[in-house]
């Protein structure tokens, strides 16, 4: 993977395409505007929002590939790798982007609701997929936004209006977000039932074996999904972390094992513990028993 470009300000990326910079701190394009503009596969320093009728087949995003769809948006943080790697050819874009330092924010109520808005740290199978109505209504605020840094540069309290507007545009964006993880939430039980098979499979394929136990990160990523996205669904769902919900399964599988008569080190191996005290001890977390305790109070029922 070869990077294109480095955007380390918020304003390298439209000078590159050529857009005006209205802002030392603050960069919003409109494509509609540019014309025809080469593909580049960037390592981005600043935070930026990505709004666009349509992305480039095969466009990178996070740790994956995205597909092109419409109406989506996609958000990145400092040291994210997003775009598409130049391949020579020219494409003309529809939507805008915001790009803006870190600096522009810091000591600011956007520095304080960053944790919160956790579209910036999730990866391609999450771009949030706007209606109709979502797209309006951030189109409208990115061209009030533009409008404020054509024409105010120089008024009193103009940094104040243009990070309320960025304010405004990430409060939606976190609005719409949460609506499309509801709508992701209400189908939970498909979830659920492909995160237990993953599970089963990691099982059945002897995967413990060279890994050891399974981690919520591999089955994030066999369900599509970066960790955090994941994490928000199975709560949501189920009241539980993955990572709750992953021991209590190798916590049933370990009392089937033990109730079919292995010793406690066979069990802790075909579960992929690296120790057999590691086991014991998890077990008694999640039992209340040692596992020798357990078995015991087993033959006398």
């Amino acid at each position: 993977m070869t990077i294109d470009l480095y955007i380390n300000e918020a304003n390298d990326y439209a000078r590159d395409i050529g857009a005006p910079v209205y802002h030392p701190h603050v960069s919003v394009i409109h494509y509609d505007e540019m014309g025809e503009i080469r593909h580049t596969l960037n390592r981005i320093n600043c935070y930026g929002i990505f709004l666009q009728q349509e992305f480039p087949e095969g466009l990178t995003y996070g740790v994956g590939t995205y597909h092109e769809g419409d109406g989506s948006l996609m958000a990145f943080s400092p040291g994210q790798i997003g775009g598409k790697q130049d391949d020579g050819t020219r494409r003309q874009y529809h939507g805008w982007v915001l790009a803006f330092d870190n600096e522009f924010i810091q000591g600011t109520v956007i520095e304080q609701k960053l944790d919160g808005y956790q579209f910036f740290s999730y990866n391609s199978n999450e771009a949030l997929i706007l209606t109709p109505n979502e797209k309006d209504i951030l189109y409208r605020l990115m061209a009030k936004l533009r409008q404020e840094l054509e024409t105010q540069s120089l008024s009193f309290g103009h940094d104040d209006i243009v990070r309320n507007y960025i304010l405004l545009i990430l409060d939606y964006c976190n609005r719409f977000y949460f609506r499309q993880f509801k709508e992701m939430a209400t189908e939970g039980s498909d979830i659920l039932s492909r995160f237990l098979q993953v599970l089963n499979d990691y099982y059945t394929h002897g995967l413990q074996k060279t890994y050891g136990l399974p981690s919520v990160k591999y089955c994030a990523s066999e369900l599509c999904l970066s960790p955090g996205y994941f994490g928000d669904i199975i709560r949501d769902a189920l009241g539980e972390s993955p990572k709750d919900y992953i021991r209590n399964f190798v916590v049933l599988r370990a009392k089937n094992l033990i109730l079919s008569g292995k010793a406690i080190v066979q069990v802790a191996e075909e579960l992929g513990f690296e120790y057999p005290q590691h086991f014991t001890r998890m077990f008694k977390n999640t039992t209340g028993q040692t596992p020798r305790e357990f078995f015991d109070n087993q033959r006398k029922k």
